[in-house]
């Protein structure tokens, strides 16, 4: 056995002598190497900065004292932050509420403001009156007629409250210096509707003829697309029976020029040779009127006004000599007070 040992020694030997040996030594010194570097390195800068050793109070700190800032030396003011674009730059919300603010802000309102905007009351409130009137003359008018000129009113006019009223209506017509024909309506109307009122009462005639007396009730008021209406039904002597329709409109061509259409018609039970009346649809009267009003209480106007008779009611009036239908111009005022 000493003798095997001895030639592997010997053969180590051997083999370090052909040029091994540098390779072991060159891994063994650079493994050496590596262990300095990574435990040395912090040891030696915690070496180098000694805070401990440091003098604080002569590095400058005070004088970086937020405090003993001047920032009135700062020429803040001389800034112009108007051309900086922050609410191109801010896409915020708040951004776009300060942006779309007015560029000079309404001022808060003080109590001088407050009360030159709303005066004390010099006087108590004041309801309205309960009791009211009014009086409209419609048609006030000269006519040119056939047969030369004729005057013609048609009014009508109340008093009372807003639900109870007592209402009068009159119309006629005079020619050469005569009433040829009169009535005159004393009514009580009710209100139903906010627009519309019942009425009952009765209606004198003066003329034609003698005169005669009616029972009469209907209703009156404003329909829809504001059409003056009026529709009354009447009861005379030996029962004799008529009714009168009536509707108007107002077409205001501007603030005071007024286009003002009707259309009347009249229906009776029984005829009546005396009045020239005949059995039933009489006769049907279309006008058309424009006004100018200088005022609401005040408006002259200009018209035509057609009427016709039907049936026996033309024969009537044939047999007397009198056109059926009969045409006029009219000029006149409307008033009411």
């Amino acid at each position: 056995m000493s003798r095997r040992r001895s030639r592997i020694s010997a053969l180590s030997l051997a083999l370090c002598a052909a040029g091994l040996a540098p390779g072991l030594a060159a891994a063994q010194s650079a493994h050496a190497g590596h262990a300095p570097q990574q435990t040395d390195a912090p040891a030696a800068q915690s070496a180098e900065v000694d805070h401990s050793k440091m003098d604080h109070s002569k590095m400058g700190h005070g004088e970086g004292d937020p405090s003993q800032t001047d920032h009135s030396k700062m020429g803040h003011g001389e800034a112009d932050h108007s051309k900086m674009g922050h609410g191109v730059a801010d896409g915020s919300p708040a951004a776009a509420a300060v942006a779309g603010e007015p560029r000079e802000p309404i001022p808060v309102p003080t109590e001088a403001d407050r009360a030159a905007a709303f005066p004390p009351l010099q006087h108590h409130m004041q309801h309205a009156p309960a009791v009211n009137h009014y009086l409209l003359f419609n048609r006030l008018e000269s006519v040119e007629a056939e047969h030369g000129g004729a005057q013609a009113w048609e009014a009508q006019g109340w008093i009372g409250t807003d639900t109870d009223r007592l209402w009068l209506r009159s119309e006629g017509e005079r020619e050469h210096g005569s009433t040829e024909s009169a009535d005159l309506e004393v009514l009580y109307g009710r209100a139903i509707s906010p627009w519309w009122d019942a009425v009952v009462g009765i209606k004198h005639d003066f003329r034609p003829e003698s005169s005669q007396s009616w029972a009469a009730f209907g209703v009156q008021g404003l329909s829809p697309y504001k059409f003056e209406v009026a529709a009354t039904a009447y009861v005379g002597e030996s029962g004799r029976t008529a009714l009168n329709l009536e509707a108007e409109y107002e077409l205001l061509l501007t603030n005071r020029l007024i286009l003002q259409p009707l259309i009347e018609v009249d229906l009776n039970g029984k005829d009546d040779a005396r009045r020239g009346v005949g059995r039933g649809l009489s006769t049907v009267e279309a006008g058309l009127r424009l006004r100018y009003e200088f005022s609401r209480r005040f408006a002259p106007y200009i018209g035509l006004s057609r009427e016709r008779a039907f049936g026996d009611t033309a024969d009537y009036r044939r047999a007397d000599g009198e056109d059926v239908d009969d045409t006029r111009f009219v000029a006149g005022i409307r008033l009411w007070f």
